[in-house]
C-alpha cells in the first residue's frame, strides 16, 4: 500500500510578519497531518485542544483518535503537542536531538522552579512526566516514511518525508512556517538558530516536491532549472 497523507487542520501563526503583525492577533496553531504507511497512523503535530481535534479527526478520516497508532511531533514547543491527550493509545516519538534538548532545558528551568515554587514548578514537572512517554524516533516508520532532521526552528526540529512512487513530500513543521515564508525565503522568527534554519530550508527546497508548513496548507515547490 503507498502511503497517503491528510491534512486534519490547517495551522496559523499568532502573528505573521510578512502581513505587518508585530504582535499576536490570534491563537497560534499548527498544521496536523495524518500520515497512512501500511497498518501505521501516524499522526503529526497534534495542535488543537483536544476535544476540538477529536471531533475534527474524525471529520477528515472517519476514524477515532484510538486507531492513531503514533504520534510524531516536530518540535516539543507546546503549541505543537496541545491535543496530545486525545492519542492516549499511541506511541509518541520525537527527534532525539530535540528530546535530549528540551529535557536539560526542563532540567534547568526545574532547578529555578524549586527556589520559586507554586505554578511554575508543577508545569515543569508535568512536562518531565510527558518526556517519559516520548521516544526518540526512529530514521525510518516504514519504507516510504522516513525522519528528516531540520534543525534551527529548534534544536532538534525535524520532519517527516514521504516518498510514494511519483513525488516526495516533507512535512516540514516550523522548518517552513508558512508558504509565504517559503516563497520569500524567510525561516520563523524565532528560530534558535537562523543559519541553522536557513540551511535547512534550503535542504528541503532542493529535495521535496510539495511541502506540508508548519502553520499553513499544503504547497507545491516549483524550482527553476
Amino acid at each position: 500500500m503507498a502511503v497517503e497523507y491528510t491534512i486534519i487542520s490547517i495551522g496559523a501563526l499568532s502573528h505573521n510578519p510578512l502581513w505587518g503583525e508585530a504582535a499576536a492577533v490570534r491563537t497560534s496553531h499548527a498544521t496536523t497531518t495524518l500520515v497512512e504507511a501500511g497498518k501505521r497512523l501516524i499522526l503529526v503535530d497534534p495542535s488543537l485542544p483536544a476535544s476540538a481535534l477529536a471531533a475534527r479527526f474524525n471529520e477528515r478520516t472517519g476514524k477515532q483518535p484510538a486507531d492513531v497508532t503514533d504520534v510524531f511531533l516536530t518540535t516539543l514547543r507546546p503549541v505543537h503537542r496541545r491535543g496530545l491527550e486525545a492519542f492516549d493509545r499511541a506511541q509518541v516519538w520525537t527527534h532525539q536531538y530535540e528530546l535530549d534538548s528540551y529535557h536539560a532545558h526542563l532540567h534547568s528551568l526545574l532547578d529555578s522552579s524549586i527556589r520559586l515554587g507554586g505554578e511554575d514548578r508543577r508545569a515543569v514537572e508535568e512536562d518531565l512526566r510527558l518526556l517519559e512517554r516520548i521516544k526518540p524516533a526512529p530514521e525510518k516508520f516504514d519504507e516510504q516514511v522516513g525522519l528528516y532532521p531540520l534543525a534551527g526552528a529548534s534544536v532538534g526540529s525535524a520532519g517527516l518525508m514521504l516518498t510514494p512512487v511519483t513525488e516526495t513530500i516533507i512535512i516540514a513543521g516550523d522548518a517552513a512556517p508558512t508558504a509565504g515564508h517559503v516563497q520569500v525565503a524567510r525561516v520563523w522568527d524565532g528560530c534558535v538558530d537562523t543559519e541553522a534554519a536557513m540551511e535547512s530550508l534550503k535542504d528541503l527546497l532542493e529535495v521535496a516536491d510539495i511541502v506540508v508548513p508548519g502553520h499553513d496548507n499544503i504547497m507545491l515547490v516549483r524550482r527553476q532549472w
